[in-house]
């Protein structure tokens, strides 16, 4: 999750310490009473127990207790789990530490256009931002994004939870920069599956025609040219079963508004573009653009170092052009 700001009124609230134990005074609880509700309410699936959860977030409250009153505005596209954050995460935070906290939803374009405006012009149009991690390199070159790790470490050290850790984010890379530091905190992740028809892989009769075309086993591709011989067999050569047209797959089965990013960041590095390297290929990522020893972009076509142009490029989008759909009456199982 990006936190970005240029009037820096948010503060990350996190727990640090805990509450000592002994006689609760009343707005203690009330707070407790609180805790105890969204609890059993909203966060029963969790590694803590019942009382250590009610404990984390009374320190959130009681950490919150100098920014009572606060107004905050966040944004986020409208993703599932952006509505939950804002229609009842924020309620909850709200409500718990007396902050004023909107998780505004607009369009994934908006978002970015949005973000880009308040790192322009300097104007602070929301105080935090959930954002792609692929826009870590222009916030850091901006220079109004906040580095995290070194604000845990400092001025957010009263704010920040110790028992925070760090390696239980999936992802925690993507939000890395060349510096080595913190820059954002994963907040959902987007996973590349493959969906097969079990059913159709088990037959011995389509096993033995693909390995008499192909000359390995039919099974779960692990390369991209698994990947295109599946899609082909099932296209090309098996063509109907049960009297059912039947296809193989390779990518999307329709437009979408998204595919223009897909090409660059799934489909072109999963033809070869790119090199190896965490978090996304380095030096030439998967969007295929080339970075120096500074982590700054200086190419993407062939001619200036990168690969969006690449003959691995050029391959996969003929392959998506000319390539296979998905089967209309699928029974899939994962």
């Amino acid at each position: 999750m990006q936190k970005h700001y240029n009037k820096f009124k948010l503060t990350t609230l996190a727990a640090g310490l805990m509450l000592a134990s002994g006689t609760l005074s009343a707005q203690e609880q009330d707070t407790r009473a609180i805790a105890e509700r969204l609890v059993d309410e909203h966060f029963q699936n969790s590694t803590l127990s019942r009382e250590e959860q009610i404990e984390e977030l009374m320190w959130f409250a009681n950490a919150a207790e100098p920014f009572r009153g606060m107004d905050i505005q966040t944004v986020a596209e409208g993703l599932t789990t952006h509505v939950y954050e804002s229609e009842v995460l924020a309620e909850a935070f709200s409500e718990l530490t007396g902050i004023n906290l909107t998780h505004n939803i607009i369009g994934e374009g908006d978002v970015v256009d949005t973000m880009q405006n308040q790192m322009q012009s300097g104007n602070s149009i929301y105080d935090g931002f959930v954002n792609d991690t692929d826009s870590i390199g222009t916030h850091i070159r901006y220079g109004t994004t906040i580095n995290l790790t070194e604000a845990m470490e400092n001025e957010w050290a009263d704010y920040t939870l110790p028992t925070l850790d760090l390696d239980d984010f999936i992802g925690l890379q993507y939000g890395t920069g060349p510096d080595g530091s913190l820059y954002q905190l994963p907040t959902q992740q987007f996973a590349n599956l493959y969906w097969f028809r079990y059913d159709w892989f088990q037959r011995e009769d389509l096993q033995e025609q693909f390995r008499e075309i192909y000359g390995y086993d039919l099974g779960v591709p692990t390369n991209w040219t698994a990947y295109q011989d599946i899609a082909e067999f099932f296209t090309e050569h098996v063509g109907e079963i049960d009297g059912t047209k039947v296809y193989g797959h390779m990518d999307y089965g329709r437009r979408d508004p998204s595919l223009g990013w897909r090409f660059h960041d799934s489909w072109l590095s999963m033809a070869g573009m790119g090199s190896p390297g965490v978090p996304s290929g380095n030096p030439v990522d998967d969007w295929g653009i080339r970075v120096n020893e500074e982590s700054q972009p200086v190419g993407a076509s062939v001619s200036r170092g990168g690969a969006t142009n690449s003959p691995a490029s050029v391959f996969a989008m003929q392959k998506r052009s000319t390539g296979y759909v998905i089967s209309p009456h699928p029974k899939p199982r994962a």
